[in-house]
């Protein structure tokens, strides 16, 4: 497993939150997902044999977020 943290703009309430948890939390591979609404940072655990990073990413900026 690896562990990323990712810089997540234009997050701003609990729909968010769950938008992001929920979606990222589906992907195959993806273990563990926590959502810092505060500081703006999603912390993801994953399987890259699994799933890219690129696909998470992907994933948050289709439910309409920006990945830095």
């Amino acid at each position: 497993m690896e562990k990323v943290t990712l810089n997540v703009v234009g997050m701003s309430c609990g729909h968010c939150v769950k938008a992001i948890e929920g979606s990222v939390g589906e992907l195959s591979g993806v273990s563990n997902v926590k959502v810092h609404l505060e500081s703006g940072k999603v912390d993801v655990e994953y399987s890259p044999t699994k799933v890219s990073l690129d696909k998470i990413k992907e994933t948050i900026d289709d439910q309409g977020y920006d990945v830095n």
